[in-house]
């Protein structure tokens, strides 16, 4: 297995452009993030680029995120904004290297009928994909939990798999976030066995805290060791909220000097 912390939520002791840099000195050698709203792209890239980091995973505008936006893509009023989106966080994914965006679909509106939204949502996920795959990347499409985030469109596996299937693009993937699926439906195990041909990335955290594995009610040595059975080779994204002070307390569950490379289940303090 082959982690990489979401600089968006970890190692917030220091500014997003310096957080690549401390990612690379905890050891990893792989990085993901949310979309750097409100930062400047070129020095973004120039940050991750002086790291030496790979990036696992870069999402598209989903939004304010702190002001409740899930994603903007099925909403008629605003999903102008993902589009205009589209071409510059494909030329930012193509500049670092990036192989997958994950796309939010949105949350429910009272005012727009469900089946016009996910319609919606598949054009605009189609028009994305179109466009990634003349560039080889990925569009990655999650489950996210609805106790914290809304009425969110696609809130269980089953139905985040059905989407990527509707898209009809070979380039439209399920991104499995243990977190939110231990939130709506549980069940993690049997989970990702049952869509792990659909699967290129995974993003961990414990329940019902979000922070890092082994602080909640999951067994993730037991997760660890099904991610292994069912052969997944992607990264796994830590999107966890840190119970420690710091990020690199909350690290002890993964050795340092496993950080860099392969790891496997047995080798975690879990």
């Amino acid at each position: 297995m082959r982690f990489c912390p979401n600089v968006s939520i970890l190692f917030k002791e220091v500014d997003l452009l310096e957080r690549f840099a401390k990612t690379a000195e905890a050891g990893f050698r792989g990085v993901e993030l949310w979309w750097p709203s409100g930062e400047d792209l070129g020095a973004v890239e120039q940050a991750i680029k002086d790291s030496g980091l790979e990036v696992a995973l870069l999402n598209f505008d989903a939004g304010d995120m702190p002001g409740g936006d899930r994603g903007l893509l099925s909403d008629p009023s605003r999903h102008e904004q993902f589009r205009d989106n589209v071409p510059v966080a494909l030329e930012l994914g193509r500049s670092i290297g990036a192989p997958r965006l994950n796309a939010l679909v949105g949350l429910d509106l009272d005012e727009v009928d469900t089946d016009e939204q996910l319609a919606l949502a598949r054009d605009n996920i189609g028009f994305a994909a179109d466009q990634a795959a003349e560039h080889g990347i990925e569009v990655m499409i999650e489950a996210v939990n609805t106790f914290e985030n809304g009425p969110y469109l696609l809130s269980t596996t089953a139905a985040a798999a059905a989407f990527v299937d509707s898209v009809g693009r070979d380039n439209v993937k399920l991104q499995y976030d243990v977190y939110h699926m231990q939130r709506m439906e549980g069940n993690v195990v049997d989970n990702l066995r049952s869509h792990a041909a659909g699967i290129t990335h995974v993003q961990v955290a414990d329940s019902p805290g979000r922070g890092e594995p082994g602080t909640g009610e999951l067994a993730y040595r037991f997760i660890f060791e099904a991610i292994e059975e069912i052969g997944y080779k992607g990264w796994i994204g830590l999107e966890y909220n840190p119970t420690t002070d710091t990020t690199e307390a909350s690290l002890e569950w993964l050795p340092a000097d496993k950080r860099g490379g392969d790891v496997t289940a047995r080798e975690l303090r879990l």
